[in-house]
């Protein structure tokens, strides 16, 4: 039998270092290893990056992250500024961000206390100062008040009136915004139910979100109200923000209002995604609206929740994720019902069928399997009116499609978006 000269584990540990600390710092030091510190050198080689960092049970950023807040926590400063500067200048596949790295410091002044993540913040920033031009990052001054939560955004209100409550999200990774996208949410919800969603994209664009007039936290004018009302109350927000052209994401009503806006002022959309909605109702369905106004008038808002609830969602939604549902009864009960009455009465006279072939913008149109109010069938005569339209339909999707099927539906926005 043959003797292999080679330490597997010595090997397998000095690869997981380099891919972690960088070759230049392991060079470092093996070269200082001598006749004191080589067993030394050996043991952590071997179990610490072999053992522990060659399990491949978390991703390598996962366990960057834990040790820098390890390191916090126990306050072993030599060791943390040694992974700050590996995490920053680390492989592409495992390197934190430094808005990732941030991250990590403001949990540890949740978990390892406030002077632990003080004295973090510091050594990390001296060291974001050294190797910031390396990784095109430039360290300026901000003022705390001018923060916004990256998981919410600034919020703010319409200067013109009715005022428009709404947020917006600046791109986290620091860069020029690929793009600005509006969220447009459904009838009876807010601009919350995008929150998944605005996240994601956020990584790389700028994400408005905004509530409808009569719903969430805008004002509620006096009724009815037009679908054209709703889509110059988004031109003037557009404006006000001075977003220039959008990708509009909207589901349901929120679609009905992209149409519309594309339609009276193309020049501020460049791309839509239409979500579980239609570009007209059928004269039963009209009267089914006008059926729930009077209803709303009689009994509130109350007298549809269920109902409303069973549109939403499928049963079997409702059945595993009643926490969820819940969160969009409890909304839909606190709407204003002036308001929702005459959101109702847009939706209901929504009509852009016949003008649809003028909308010259790369359009996804998403259904949802199981949707009783704007069925299959509805997304399909919507794509087909449109010049430059592509259909998809989730499956296990009712009405509210972006809140059942989150993945799917990201992942059908994503895709769209990486060739719009």
């Amino acid at each position: 039998m043959s003797y292999d000269p080679i330490d597997h584990d010595f090997e397998r540990g000095l690869h997981n270092r380099r891919a972690i600390l960088g070759d230049a710092w392991v060079e470092r030091s093996l070269n200082n290893a001598n006749t004191f510190n080589a067993d030394f050198q050996n043991l952590i080689t071997r179990f610490a990056w072999n053992e522990i960092w060659g399990r491949p049970g978390l991703e390598q950023k996962t366990r960057r992250a834990i040790v820098l807040s390890i390191t916090i926590a126990l306050g072993r400063w030599e060791e943390f500024d040694l992974h700050v500067r590996a995490a920053l200048l680390g492989e592409e596949g495992n390197r934190l961000t430094p808005d990732e790295l941030k991250e990590v410091l403001i949990q540890s002044a949740i978990y390892a206390g406030v002077p632990a993540a003080n004295t973090a913040f510091t050594h990390a920033l001296a060291i974001l100062r050294e190797v910031g031009p390396q990784i095109g990052y430039a360290v300026e001054p901000f003022a705390p008040a001018a923060t916004a939560h990256p998981g919410i955004g600034r919020e703010g209100r319409t200067a013109s009136l009715p005022a428009l409550h709404y947020s917006v999200r600046g791109p986290r990774n620091g860069k020029t915004p690929r793009r600005t996208v509006v969220l447009s949410h459904a009838l009876g919800c807010d601009l919350t139910m995008w929150d998944h969603l605005a996240n994601l994209l956020s990584e790389d664009s700028r994400v408005i979100a905004y509530d409808h007039r009569g719903q969430g936290s805008s004002d509620a004018p006096a009724g009815p109200y037009a679908m054209a009302d709703l889509a110059d109350d988004a031109a003037r927000l557009l404006r006000e923000l001075d977003s220039g052209p959008v990708t509009w994401i909207g589901l349901s009503m929120g679609g009905m209002v992209g149409q519309e806006l594309a339609l009276r002022h193309p020049s501020l959309v460049s791309a839509l995604v239409l979500a579980n909605t239609t570009s007209s109702y059928p004269p039963a369905a009209q009267a089914m609206w006008e059926q729930r106004i009077a209803t709303v008038r009689e009994g509130g808002i109350a007298a549809i929740t269920e109902a409303v609830m069973g549109r939403y969602f499928h049963d079997g939604f409702r059945a595993e994720r009643g926490a969820t549902v819940e969160r969009f009864r409890r909304r839909l009960l606190t709407t204003d019902q002036d308001g929702y009455v005459a959101c109702c009465s847009a939706v209901g006279g929504v009509n852009t069928t016949a003008r649809l072939p003028g909308i010259n913008v790369p359009v996804l149109v998403i259904a949802g399997e199981l949707d009783a109010g704007t069925p299959p069938a509805m997304a399909e005569e919507l794509a087909k009116q449109l010049p430059r339209a592509q259909l998809r339909v989730l499956p296990q999707a009712s009405h509210i499609s972006a809140i059942e099927q989150p993945a799917a539906f990201a992942a059908l926005v994503l895709e769209f978006l990486a060739d719009a």
